[in-house]
């Protein structure tokens, strides 16, 4: 299989709280759309430093990552981030990584979208076998 490259919007999500709450206006909300590498071989979304700090994400932890040349770091997390996807959404948190790199998009980000790699097109699809849950995430 080769390299699959997707546009994901990534939105602060502690900006949609404020949103929700009547603190701040819509077009205030902290967002920007990118060209994310699928690694259903990572787990979570990363992130190069440059991103969290343009959108304002918060740390919430620290964490020991495995890298894929088998080195371990260790990393910050932050977050929360809206990842969007055609008509999915999820939220979670990313792993930082110092260099700037690709964004990657990891499996739990698309499990919770319910979106997998076709290997024949070399794209992220929505599950074709879950139309109801397109539907209950626009609701």
């Amino acid at each position: 299989m080769g390299i699959t490259y997707v546009e994901v919007e990534l939105v602060r999500g502690d900006d949609l709280a404020l949103v929700r709450a009547g603190y701040i206006n819509p077009e205030q909300v902290n967002q920007i759309r990118v060209l994310a590498l699928v690694d259903s071989g990572a787990s979570m979304l990363a992130i190069p430093r440059s991103l969290s700090q343009r959108l304002q994400l918060a740390k919430l932890d620290e964490v020991n990552t495995e890298l894929a040349n088998g080195e371990v770091m260790q990393a910050d997390v932050v977050g929360p981030i809206e990842v969007r996807f055609q008509n999915r959404k999820t939220i979670v948190n990313a792993v930082v990584v110092e260099a700037d790199t690709d964004v990657l998009l990891g499996a739990i980000p698309m499990q919770s979208m319910d979106v997998m790699i076709d290997p024949k097109r070399e794209q992220l699809i929505v599950n074709p076998d879950s139309p109801d849950r397109a539907y209950m995430l626009l609701k």
